[in-house]
């Protein structure tokens, strides 16, 4: 499987926009058959990297093969091989769910006698039958997200590129967006996913977090938290705010993120006995907790490669 090609390869991807570098020397790798997840701040290149790759944005720099095909020399050639989801919902709100299908059918070209086949097939798949009819401006976040996926993937394209898909539906629609992304690529098929929730990103086979258009970290889930360079320590506190503030002035500590009444604490590697030395600052400063370490989540990670590195 590793010696297989891969859906994506990026070598030094840049895109200048006049002074500003909105991707800065990108190298990313994203495997046949797997979702990857993409990360980052707003603003740290995710959605122009998605654009170079798509084709539609040409890179200042660098070289881009999506599915064997260089972006630079042949973007054509992708666009009946990919679907991209923006982040804002783009079909036609005073069309109805079938007519927007429909005019996709048409956009992607597919064969007439296909079309009225794999529209019927995408409303059953993504359970819009009952809402054929329905005006697409009236359909509720999460049936909107559905007729979006349905009409991106009518014509069973090989790689899908998605930008935070679930960005404005509950989290039972978001849990149903990532089943039926988990049966696409079961069938065989590719997602680049980029999102700001950590519980998406852990479904991801690998991530890629970027920040100020460099990619900073990469890996798998798994790996990224075992490699984490910090300590973490959970902190339980009747008085949450106020060993915040200590926390966030004590040089050890890196960033500190509340979670009710718990606290969070990032303490660099170097800190011997973190537990220790924390608990022994606060009682110092007649600041009452309870101390433990834990070991670290994807928020951690992100917060270590985009503030902490």
């Amino acid at each position: 499987m590793s010696g297989a090609a891969p859906a994506i390869e990026a070598r030094g991807l840049t895109r200048h926009f006049g002074d500003l570098v909105a991707v800065d020397r990108l190298d990313m790798r994203v495997p046949k058959g797997s979702i990857y997840g993409f990360l980052g701040p707003n603003g740290c290149g995710k959605s122009t990297t998605i654009r170079m790759l798509c084709g539609l944005l040409l890179p200042t720099a660098g070289a881009a093969y999506v599915l064997g095909v260089d972006v630079r020399r042949d973007p054509e050639a992708l666009k009946s091989r990919i679907g991209y989801m923006t982040q804002r919902f783009s079909l036609y709100d005073d069309l109805s769910v079938a007519e927007n299908l429909r005019f996709m059918s048409e956009i992607y070209r597919l064969p007439r006698r296909r079309r009225r086949p794999a529209i019927e097939a995408q409303l059953k798949r993504f359970r819009l039958k009952d809402r054929r009819n329905q005006l697409a401006g009236s359909l509720s976040g999460g049936q909107r997200q559905r007729l979006a996926l349905a009409a991106v993937t009518l014509h069973r394209p090989e790689l899908l590129f998605l930008d935070e898909p679930t960005s404005a539906v509950d989290p039972e629609s978001r849990r149903e967006f990532w089943e039926m992304l988990f049966d696409m690529v079961d069938d065989g098929a590719t997602a680049l996913v980029t999102t700001h929730f950590m519980d998406e990103a852990e479904r991801c086979h690998a991530l890629a977090i970027l920040n100020e258009g460099s990619l900073v970290a990469s890996g798998s889930p798994k790996t990224l938290m075992a490699e984490l360079p910090a300590s973490v320590v959970e902190v339980e506190t009747g008085n949450p705010r106020a060993v915040r503030e200590f926390l966030l002035r004590f040089e050890p500590v890196i960033d500190v993120a509340q979670l009710g009444s718990r606290l969070h604490a990032l303490v660099t590697p170097e800190l011997p006995e973190p537990v220790a030395v924390l608990a022994a600052a606060l009682e110092r400063d007649g600041l009452d907790a309870t101390l433990r370490r834990v070991g670290p989540n994807l928020e951690d990670v992100f917060v270590m490669a985009t503030q902490g590195g």
